[in-house]
């Protein structure tokens, strides 16, 4: 399977992917440590990816996603952004709206 095909099963693996640095009970960066924090906040259920366990698929990505940075934050195979725009859509309550259409979170009815 080459890296592209790799990169869309991941995403396609769960509605909502965050691919960052390092893990969520271990992030290795203050930006994707505020990512996991936001999603968390809304009480999401959601799949992340450590990119320095695969230097391929961490420059692929770049490519793929035409973003440049990590975090990235993917909800139902689309980029939603990286760690800026996700905590303005955190903020504003765009975030868990979002989540909640995915069907990554317990809404409420």
């Amino acid at each position: 399977m080459d890296v592209v095909e790799r990169i869309k099963s991941q995403l396609s693996s769960a509605p909502v992917v965050l691919f960052m640095k390092g893990t969520p009970d271990f992030p290795q960066c203050g930006f994707s440590a505020q990512a996991v924090a936001a999603l968390r906040a809304c009480g999401a259920k959601f799949s992340t990816v450590n990119i320095f366990e695969d230097p391929e698929l961490r420059e692929a990505l770049k490519r793929y996603s035409n973003w440049p940075t990590y975090p990235q934050l993917y909800v139902k195979g689309e980029l939603v952004g990286g760690c800026d725009i996700t905590l303005e859509m955190f903020r504003s309550g765009e975030l868990k709206q979002l989540l909640d259409e995915s069907g990554a979170t317990a809404a409420t009815a």
